[in-house]
Protein backbone atom coordinates (compact mmCIF):
# COMPACT_ATOMS: atom_id res chain seq x y z
CA UNK A 1 0.00 0.00 0.00
CA UNK A 2 1.05 3.60 -0.49
CA UNK A 3 2.20 5.65 2.45
CA UNK A 4 -0.39 7.95 4.05
CA UNK A 5 -0.78 11.31 2.36
CA UNK A 6 -2.20 13.34 5.23
CA UNK A 7 0.11 15.20 7.58
CA UNK A 8 -1.20 15.50 11.14
CA UNK A 9 -1.57 19.07 12.33
CA UNK A 10 0.16 20.24 15.51
CA UNK A 11 -2.03 20.34 18.61
CA UNK A 12 -3.52 23.67 19.64
CA UNK A 13 -1.27 25.90 21.72
CA UNK A 14 -3.64 25.61 24.69
CA UNK A 15 -3.52 21.78 24.66
CA UNK A 16 -1.19 19.31 26.34
CA UNK A 17 -1.48 15.60 27.24
CA UNK A 18 -2.41 16.75 30.74
CA UNK A 19 -4.82 19.61 29.93
CA UNK A 20 -7.80 17.28 30.32
CA UNK A 21 -7.23 17.37 34.09
CA UNK A 22 -8.72 20.88 34.19
CA UNK A 23 -12.05 19.59 32.88
CA UNK A 24 -14.89 17.66 34.48
CA UNK A 25 -14.18 13.98 33.87
CA UNK A 26 -17.18 11.70 33.37
CA UNK A 27 -16.78 8.09 34.55
CA UNK A 28 -14.01 9.22 36.91
CA UNK A 29 -12.40 6.51 39.04
CA UNK A 30 -11.56 7.40 42.64
CA UNK A 31 -8.21 5.98 43.74
CA UNK A 32 -7.45 6.01 47.45
CA UNK A 33 -3.64 6.05 47.06
CA UNK A 34 -2.61 9.03 44.93
CA UNK A 35 1.09 8.19 45.26
CA UNK A 36 0.39 4.75 43.77
CA UNK A 37 -1.42 6.45 40.88
CA UNK A 38 1.61 8.61 40.16
CA UNK A 39 3.95 5.62 40.31
CA UNK A 40 1.77 3.72 37.83
CA UNK A 41 1.55 6.75 35.52
CA UNK A 42 5.32 7.26 35.62
CA UNK A 43 5.92 3.59 34.87
CA UNK A 44 3.57 3.67 31.87
CA UNK A 45 5.26 6.82 30.56
CA UNK A 46 8.66 5.11 30.70
CA UNK A 47 7.61 2.03 28.72
CA UNK A 48 7.87 1.59 24.93
CA UNK A 49 4.78 2.47 22.88
CA UNK A 50 2.32 -0.27 22.01
CA UNK A 51 1.76 0.97 18.44
CA UNK A 52 3.66 3.25 16.06
CA UNK A 53 2.82 6.60 14.51
CA UNK A 54 3.32 5.08 11.05
CA UNK A 55 0.65 2.45 11.73
CA UNK A 56 -1.68 5.16 13.03
CA UNK A 57 -1.22 7.29 9.92
CA UNK A 58 -1.74 4.25 7.73
CA UNK A 59 -5.08 3.55 9.40
CA UNK A 60 -6.06 7.20 9.07
CA UNK A 61 -5.35 6.97 5.34
CA UNK A 62 -7.55 3.88 5.06
CA UNK A 63 -10.37 5.57 6.97
CA UNK A 64 -10.10 8.47 4.52
CA UNK A 65 -10.48 5.96 1.69
CA UNK A 66 -13.58 4.58 3.39
CA UNK A 67 -14.98 8.12 3.68
CA UNK A 68 -14.64 8.35 -0.10
CA UNK A 69 -16.51 5.07 -0.59
CA UNK A 70 -13.41 3.16 -1.69
CA UNK A 71 -13.01 0.95 1.38
CA UNK A 72 -14.99 -0.50 4.30
CA UNK A 73 -14.06 -0.67 8.00
CA UNK A 74 -14.86 -3.80 10.02
CA UNK A 75 -14.42 -3.15 13.75
CA UNK A 76 -15.15 -5.91 16.23
CA UNK A 77 -14.16 -7.76 19.35
CA UNK A 78 -14.90 -8.18 23.00
CA UNK A 79 -17.23 -6.03 25.05
CA UNK A 80 -14.53 -5.98 27.73
CA UNK A 81 -11.25 -7.82 27.49
CA UNK A 82 -10.06 -9.55 30.62
CA UNK A 83 -6.48 -10.15 31.61
CA UNK A 84 -7.30 -13.83 32.04
CA UNK A 85 -8.26 -14.07 28.36
CA UNK A 86 -4.77 -13.15 27.17
CA UNK A 87 -4.43 -16.70 25.85
CA UNK A 88 -3.42 -17.89 22.38
CA UNK A 89 -6.63 -19.76 21.63
CA UNK A 90 -8.81 -16.76 22.55
CA UNK A 91 -6.74 -14.29 20.53
CA UNK A 92 -6.53 -16.64 17.55
CA UNK A 93 -10.30 -17.17 17.55
CA UNK A 94 -10.96 -13.41 17.46
CA UNK A 95 -8.52 -12.91 14.62
CA UNK A 96 -10.02 -15.82 12.71
CA UNK A 97 -13.62 -14.61 12.85
CA UNK A 98 -12.63 -11.06 11.84
CA UNK A 99 -10.65 -12.48 8.90
CA UNK A 100 -13.54 -14.64 7.79
CA UNK A 101 -16.09 -11.84 8.17
CA UNK A 102 -13.85 -9.53 6.16
CA UNK A 103 -13.53 -12.10 3.37
CA UNK A 104 -17.32 -12.30 3.19
CA UNK A 105 -17.56 -8.49 3.05
CA UNK A 106 -14.81 -8.16 0.42
CA UNK A 107 -16.70 -10.62 -1.76
CA UNK A 108 -19.97 -8.70 -1.32
CA UNK A 109 -18.66 -5.13 -1.55
CA UNK A 110 -15.97 -5.70 -4.19
CA UNK A 111 -13.70 -3.31 -2.31
CA UNK A 112 -10.98 -3.61 0.37
CA UNK A 113 -11.91 -4.10 4.01
CA UNK A 114 -9.83 -2.79 6.91
CA UNK A 115 -9.95 -4.92 10.05
CA UNK A 116 -9.89 -3.17 13.42
CA UNK A 117 -9.97 -5.36 16.51
CA UNK A 118 -11.39 -4.33 19.85
CA UNK A 119 -8.43 -5.92 21.59
CA UNK A 120 -5.02 -5.22 23.17
CA UNK A 121 -6.48 -2.53 25.42
CA UNK A 122 -10.28 -2.88 25.75
CA UNK A 123 -9.88 -3.30 29.51
CA UNK A 124 -11.94 -0.33 30.74
CA UNK A 125 -15.74 -0.15 30.73
CA UNK A 126 -18.13 2.72 31.49
CA UNK A 127 -20.88 2.02 34.00
CA UNK A 128 -24.27 3.60 34.53
CA UNK A 129 -23.60 3.90 38.28
CA UNK A 130 -20.33 4.14 40.24
CA UNK A 131 -21.72 1.79 42.89
CA UNK A 132 -23.44 -1.58 42.68
CA UNK A 133 -25.59 -3.50 45.18
CA UNK A 134 -25.17 -7.20 45.68
CA UNK A 135 -25.20 -10.01 48.20
CA UNK A 136 -22.09 -11.14 50.04
CA UNK A 137 -22.21 -13.76 52.81
CA UNK A 138 -25.98 -13.54 52.89
CA UNK A 139 -26.13 -9.77 53.36
CA UNK A 140 -26.84 -7.05 50.80
CA UNK A 141 -23.96 -4.58 50.49
CA UNK A 142 -22.88 -1.85 48.11
CA UNK A 143 -19.47 -1.89 46.40
CA UNK A 144 -17.81 0.05 43.56
CA UNK A 145 -19.02 -1.08 40.15
CA UNK A 146 -16.74 -3.16 37.96
CA UNK A 147 -15.02 -0.72 35.57
CA UNK A 148 -13.00 -3.34 33.74
CA UNK A 149 -9.70 -5.06 34.47
CA UNK A 150 -7.80 -1.80 33.96
CA UNK A 151 -9.42 -0.51 37.18
CA UNK A 152 -10.66 -3.34 39.41
CA UNK A 153 -11.82 -6.96 39.32
CA UNK A 154 -15.23 -8.42 38.53
CA UNK A 155 -15.68 -10.58 41.67
CA UNK A 156 -18.24 -9.07 44.01
CA UNK A 157 -16.15 -8.68 47.13
CA UNK A 158 -14.55 -5.57 48.68
CA UNK A 159 -10.88 -6.22 47.86
CA UNK A 160 -11.61 -7.16 44.23
CA UNK A 161 -13.71 -4.04 43.63
CA UNK A 162 -11.16 -1.65 45.14
CA UNK A 163 -9.67 0.45 42.29
CA UNK A 164 -6.00 -0.47 41.93
CA UNK A 165 -3.76 1.86 39.85
CA UNK A 166 -1.19 -0.90 39.27
CA UNK A 167 -3.79 -2.63 37.07
CA UNK A 168 -3.02 0.03 34.45
CA UNK A 169 0.52 -1.36 34.24
CA UNK A 170 -0.78 -4.92 34.12
CA UNK A 171 -3.21 -3.89 31.38
CA UNK A 172 -0.34 -2.44 29.37
CA UNK A 173 1.66 -5.66 29.83
CA UNK A 174 -1.21 -7.86 28.64
CA UNK A 175 -1.91 -5.52 25.72
CA UNK A 176 1.77 -5.80 24.73
CA UNK A 177 1.63 -9.61 24.92
CA UNK A 178 -1.55 -9.66 22.85
CA UNK A 179 -0.05 -7.40 20.19
CA UNK A 180 3.16 -9.41 20.11
CA UNK A 181 1.20 -12.60 19.46
CA UNK A 182 -1.00 -10.93 16.82
CA UNK A 183 2.02 -9.59 14.97
CA UNK A 184 3.75 -12.95 15.17
CA UNK A 185 0.70 -14.64 13.66
CA UNK A 186 0.53 -12.12 10.84
CA UNK A 187 4.26 -12.34 10.13
CA UNK A 188 3.96 -16.13 10.10
CA UNK A 189 1.31 -16.12 7.37
CA UNK A 190 -1.77 -16.68 9.55
CA UNK A 191 -3.66 -14.04 7.57
CA UNK A 192 -2.25 -14.84 4.13
CA UNK A 193 -5.22 -14.46 1.81
CA UNK A 194 -3.07 -15.87 -0.98
CA UNK A 195 -4.07 -19.22 0.56
CA UNK A 196 -7.61 -18.70 1.88
CA UNK A 197 -8.09 -22.47 1.79
CA UNK A 198 -6.14 -22.41 5.06
CA UNK A 199 -9.04 -20.48 6.57
CA UNK A 200 -11.30 -23.50 6.78
CA UNK A 201 -13.95 -23.88 9.46
CA UNK A 202 -12.81 -27.11 11.06
CA UNK A 203 -11.26 -25.30 13.99
CA UNK A 204 -14.77 -24.24 15.01
CA UNK A 205 -16.60 -27.47 14.20
CA UNK A 206 -18.26 -27.36 17.61
CA UNK A 207 -19.97 -24.09 16.68
CA UNK A 208 -22.65 -25.99 14.79
CA UNK A 209 -22.31 -24.00 11.58
CA UNK A 210 -25.05 -25.00 9.16
CA UNK A 211 -24.12 -26.97 6.06
CA UNK A 212 -25.57 -24.19 3.89
CA UNK A 213 -23.49 -21.48 5.57
CA UNK A 214 -20.34 -23.62 5.43
CA UNK A 215 -20.82 -24.28 1.71
CA UNK A 216 -21.49 -20.58 1.09
CA UNK A 217 -18.29 -19.59 2.87
CA UNK A 218 -16.18 -22.25 1.11
CA UNK A 219 -17.50 -21.18 -2.29
CA UNK A 220 -16.51 -17.54 -1.84
CA UNK A 221 -13.18 -18.59 -0.30
CA UNK A 222 -12.41 -20.57 -3.44
CA UNK A 223 -13.52 -17.64 -5.60
CA UNK A 224 -10.96 -15.41 -3.91
CA UNK A 225 -8.24 -18.03 -4.37
CA UNK A 226 -9.09 -18.41 -8.06
CA UNK A 227 -8.98 -14.63 -8.52
CA UNK A 228 -5.54 -14.36 -6.98
CA UNK A 229 -4.20 -17.21 -9.13
CA UNK A 230 -5.65 -15.54 -12.24
CA UNK A 231 -3.94 -12.26 -11.39
CA UNK A 232 -0.64 -14.11 -10.94
CA UNK A 233 -1.07 -15.79 -14.31
CA UNK A 234 -1.43 -12.34 -15.88
CA UNK A 235 1.76 -11.21 -14.16
CA UNK A 236 0.03 -8.65 -11.95
CA UNK A 237 2.89 -6.96 -10.11
CA UNK A 238 0.85 -5.84 -7.11
CA UNK A 239 -0.69 -9.20 -6.30
CA UNK A 240 1.61 -9.52 -3.29
CA UNK A 241 -0.12 -6.48 -1.78
CA UNK A 242 -3.29 -8.58 -1.62
CA UNK A 243 -1.81 -11.67 -0.06
CA UNK A 244 -1.42 -10.47 3.51
CA UNK A 245 -4.10 -9.03 5.73
CA UNK A 246 -3.27 -6.40 8.33
CA UNK A 247 -4.93 -5.64 11.63
CA UNK A 248 -5.31 -2.48 13.64
CA UNK A 249 -6.37 -2.18 17.27
CA UNK A 250 -8.99 -0.05 18.99
CA UNK A 251 -10.42 0.49 22.44
CA UNK A 252 -12.53 3.01 24.30
CA UNK A 253 -10.21 5.69 25.67
CA UNK A 254 -12.03 5.79 28.98
CA UNK A 255 -9.17 5.91 31.49
CA UNK A 256 -7.35 9.13 30.64
CA UNK A 257 -4.54 8.44 33.11
CA UNK A 258 -3.65 5.38 31.05
CA UNK A 259 -4.07 7.10 27.67
CA UNK A 260 -2.18 10.30 28.50
CA UNK A 261 0.76 8.42 30.05
CA UNK A 262 1.50 6.85 26.66
CA UNK A 263 0.89 10.03 24.64
CA UNK A 264 4.05 11.52 23.19
CA UNK A 265 5.70 13.23 20.25
CA UNK A 266 7.72 11.15 17.81
CA UNK A 267 10.69 11.93 15.58
CA UNK A 268 10.03 13.38 12.11
CA UNK A 269 6.31 13.94 12.70
CA UNK A 270 4.28 16.86 13.99
CA UNK A 271 1.68 16.43 16.68
CA UNK A 272 1.10 14.15 19.65
CA UNK A 273 0.20 10.48 19.31
CA UNK A 274 -1.69 8.32 21.79
CA UNK A 275 0.36 5.16 21.41
CA UNK A 276 -1.80 2.74 23.39
CA UNK A 277 -3.85 1.92 20.28
CA UNK A 278 -4.40 2.92 16.67
CA UNK A 279 -8.05 3.97 16.97
CA UNK A 280 -9.28 5.13 20.39
CA UNK A 281 -12.90 6.08 20.70
CA UNK A 282 -15.03 8.33 22.93
CA UNK A 283 -18.11 6.68 24.39
CA UNK A 284 -21.70 7.92 24.46
CA UNK A 285 -21.32 8.76 28.16
CA UNK A 286 -18.13 10.81 27.77
CA UNK A 287 -18.56 12.95 24.63
CA UNK A 288 -19.50 16.20 26.44
CA UNK A 289 -18.05 19.19 24.56
CA UNK A 290 -16.71 20.69 27.79
CA UNK A 291 -15.59 17.37 29.25
CA UNK A 292 -12.19 15.87 29.90
CA UNK A 293 -12.40 13.22 27.16
CA UNK A 294 -13.13 15.64 24.33
CA UNK A 295 -10.37 17.89 25.69
CA UNK A 296 -7.85 15.04 25.56
CA UNK A 297 -8.86 13.65 22.18
CA UNK A 298 -8.95 17.02 20.41
CA UNK A 299 -5.18 17.22 20.73
CA UNK A 300 -3.97 13.84 19.50
CA UNK A 301 -3.05 12.92 15.92
CA UNK A 302 -4.81 9.51 15.98
CA UNK A 303 -8.06 8.93 14.16
CA UNK A 304 -10.81 9.11 16.78
CA UNK A 305 -14.12 7.28 16.96
CA UNK A 306 -17.15 8.83 18.67
CA UNK A 307 -20.23 6.90 19.74
CA UNK A 308 -23.47 8.71 18.83
CA UNK A 309 -26.68 7.61 20.56
CA UNK A 310 -30.37 8.46 20.04
CA UNK A 311 -30.28 11.46 22.39
CA UNK A 312 -27.60 13.24 20.35
CA UNK A 313 -28.50 16.70 19.08
CA UNK A 314 -27.51 17.11 15.39
CA UNK A 315 -26.07 20.60 15.92
CA UNK A 316 -23.99 19.37 18.85
CA UNK A 317 -22.66 16.48 16.75
CA UNK A 318 -21.45 19.00 14.16
CA UNK A 319 -19.80 21.08 16.90
CA UNK A 320 -18.21 17.95 18.34
CA UNK A 321 -16.69 17.04 14.96
CA UNK A 322 -15.35 20.58 14.54
CA UNK A 323 -13.82 20.53 18.03
CA UNK A 324 -12.10 17.20 17.46
CA UNK A 325 -11.00 17.97 13.89
CA UNK A 326 -10.62 21.74 13.42
CA UNK A 327 -8.24 21.23 10.48
CA UNK A 328 -10.88 19.08 8.70
CA UNK A 329 -8.33 16.33 8.16
CA UNK A 330 -9.63 13.36 6.10
CA UNK A 331 -9.71 10.07 7.99
CA UNK A 332 -9.64 11.76 11.38
CA UNK A 333 -13.20 11.25 12.67
CA UNK A 334 -15.32 8.09 12.68
CA UNK A 335 -18.89 8.61 13.94
CA UNK A 336 -20.12 5.27 15.30
CA UNK A 337 -23.91 5.47 15.47
CA UNK A 338 -25.68 3.34 18.09
CA UNK A 339 -29.39 4.17 18.07
CA UNK A 340 -31.27 0.92 18.63
CA UNK A 341 -33.70 -0.63 16.16
CA UNK A 342 -36.64 1.30 17.63
CA UNK A 343 -34.92 4.72 17.35
CA UNK A 344 -32.75 4.63 14.24
CA UNK A 345 -35.68 5.26 11.90
CA UNK A 346 -36.39 8.68 13.41
CA UNK A 347 -33.10 9.79 14.98
CA UNK A 348 -30.44 8.97 12.37
CA UNK A 349 -31.58 11.01 9.39
CA UNK A 350 -31.47 14.49 11.03
CA UNK A 351 -27.90 13.85 12.18
CA UNK A 352 -26.80 12.60 8.76
CA UNK A 353 -28.37 15.60 7.06
CA UNK A 354 -26.89 18.24 9.37
CA UNK A 355 -23.37 16.80 9.39
CA UNK A 356 -23.49 16.34 5.62
CA UNK A 357 -24.66 19.93 5.13
CA UNK A 358 -21.80 21.18 7.32
CA UNK A 359 -19.23 19.71 4.94
CA UNK A 360 -17.25 18.22 7.82
CA UNK A 361 -15.40 15.05 6.71
CA UNK A 362 -16.45 12.01 8.73
CA UNK A 363 -16.70 8.27 8.30
CA UNK A 364 -20.13 6.91 9.19
CA UNK A 365 -20.21 3.55 10.95
CA UNK A 366 -23.06 1.58 12.49
CA UNK A 367 -22.91 -0.02 15.92
CA UNK A 368 -26.14 -2.05 16.00
CA UNK A 369 -25.21 -3.68 19.32
CA UNK A 370 -25.33 -1.09 22.07
CA UNK A 371 -28.79 0.33 21.46
CA UNK A 372 -30.41 -3.10 21.45
CA UNK A 373 -29.78 -4.44 24.92
CA UNK A 374 -32.68 -6.26 26.59
CA UNK A 375 -33.24 -8.32 29.72
CA UNK A 376 -35.02 -11.62 29.93
CA UNK A 377 -37.69 -12.34 32.51
CA UNK A 378 -34.94 -13.88 34.63
CA UNK A 379 -32.95 -10.64 34.49
CA UNK A 380 -30.24 -11.86 32.08
CA UNK A 381 -28.77 -9.20 29.78
CA UNK A 382 -28.93 -10.21 26.12
CA UNK A 383 -29.39 -8.87 22.60
CA UNK A 384 -31.64 -10.16 19.85
CA UNK A 385 -29.99 -10.96 16.51
CA UNK A 386 -33.11 -9.74 14.68
CA UNK A 387 -32.89 -6.31 16.37
CA UNK A 388 -29.20 -6.04 15.48
CA UNK A 389 -29.92 -6.88 11.85
CA UNK A 390 -32.94 -4.55 11.76
CA UNK A 391 -30.89 -1.55 12.92
CA UNK A 392 -28.18 -2.34 10.41
CA UNK A 393 -30.63 -2.65 7.52
CA UNK A 394 -32.52 0.53 8.49
CA UNK A 395 -29.23 2.42 8.72
CA UNK A 396 -28.31 1.37 5.19
CA UNK A 397 -31.71 2.46 3.88
CA UNK A 398 -31.45 5.88 5.55
CA UNK A 399 -27.92 6.46 4.24
CA UNK A 400 -29.16 5.58 0.76
CA UNK A 401 -32.03 8.04 1.10
CA UNK A 402 -29.82 10.90 2.35
CA UNK A 403 -27.01 10.19 -0.09
CA UNK A 404 -24.36 9.45 2.52
CA UNK A 405 -22.16 6.36 2.71
CA UNK A 406 -22.12 3.82 5.52
CA UNK A 407 -18.43 3.00 5.51
CA UNK A 408 -18.06 0.79 8.54
CA UNK A 409 -19.60 -1.43 11.21
CA UNK A 410 -18.77 -1.92 14.87
CA UNK A 411 -19.72 -5.22 16.52
CA UNK A 412 -19.22 -6.80 19.91
CA UNK A 413 -18.36 -10.38 19.04
CA UNK A 414 -16.18 -13.32 19.88
CA UNK A 415 -14.75 -16.22 17.93
CA UNK A 416 -15.96 -18.58 20.63
CA UNK A 417 -19.13 -20.62 20.88
CA UNK A 418 -20.83 -18.50 23.55
CA UNK A 419 -24.56 -18.23 24.21
CA UNK A 420 -25.05 -14.55 25.03
CA UNK A 421 -27.19 -13.12 22.19
CA UNK A 422 -30.44 -14.80 21.16
CA UNK A 423 -31.62 -15.49 17.62
CA UNK A 424 -30.00 -16.08 14.28
CA UNK A 425 -29.54 -19.40 12.55
CA UNK A 426 -27.55 -20.69 15.54
CA UNK A 427 -30.87 -21.13 17.33
CA UNK A 428 -29.81 -19.63 20.67
CA UNK A 429 -32.91 -18.91 22.74
CA UNK A 430 -33.48 -17.56 26.24
CA UNK A 431 -33.34 -21.08 27.64
CA UNK A 432 -29.84 -21.53 26.15
CA UNK A 433 -28.24 -18.41 27.65
CA UNK A 434 -27.00 -20.26 30.73
CA UNK A 435 -25.05 -22.81 28.64
CA UNK A 436 -22.01 -20.63 27.90
CA UNK A 437 -22.55 -17.03 29.01
CA UNK A 438 -18.96 -15.88 29.51
CA UNK A 439 -18.98 -12.07 29.12
CA UNK A 440 -18.34 -10.10 32.33
CA UNK A 441 -20.31 -7.13 30.93
CA UNK A 442 -22.37 -7.03 27.74
CA UNK A 443 -23.49 -9.95 25.53
CA UNK A 444 -21.54 -10.67 22.33
CA UNK A 445 -22.38 -12.32 19.05
CA UNK A 446 -20.95 -15.81 18.90
CA UNK A 447 -18.94 -17.26 16.01
CA UNK A 448 -21.90 -18.43 13.95
CA UNK A 449 -23.99 -15.30 14.56
CA UNK A 450 -21.04 -13.10 13.55
CA UNK A 451 -20.47 -14.96 10.30
CA UNK A 452 -24.18 -14.98 9.52
CA UNK A 453 -24.37 -11.22 10.09
CA UNK A 454 -21.44 -10.73 7.70
CA UNK A 455 -23.26 -12.73 5.00
CA UNK A 456 -26.47 -10.76 5.53
CA UNK A 457 -24.63 -7.43 5.39
CA UNK A 458 -22.61 -8.44 2.32
CA UNK A 459 -25.80 -9.51 0.54
CA UNK A 460 -27.50 -6.24 1.33
CA UNK A 461 -24.52 -4.17 0.18
CA UNK A 462 -24.12 -6.26 -2.97
CA UNK A 463 -27.75 -5.64 -3.92
CA UNK A 464 -27.58 -1.90 -3.24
Amino acid sequence: MTAPNATPKPAAADWSPESWKSKLEAQQVRYADRDAVERARAKLASLPPLVTSYEIERLKDEIAQAQAGKRFILQGGDCAETLADCRPEVITAKLKILLQMSLVLIHGLKRPVTRVGRFAGQYAKPRSSPMEKGVLDGAEIELPSYFGDLVNNAEFEPEARRPDPHLMVRGYQHAAMTLNFVRSLLDGGFADIHHPDHWDLRFMAHAGLTAERRAQYEQLRDTVADGLRFMEALGEQKVEDLTRAEFFTSHEGLNLLYESAQTRQVPRRDGWYCLTTHLPWIGERTRQLDGAHVEFFRGIANPVGVKIGPAADPAQVVELVRTLNPAREPGKIMLIVRMGASNVGTRLRPILEQVSASGEPVLWASDPMHGNGIKTERGIKTRDFDDILAELEQSLEIHDAVGTYLGGVHFELTGEDVTECVGGASGVGEDNLHENYASPCDPRLNYQQSLELAFRLAGRLRDA
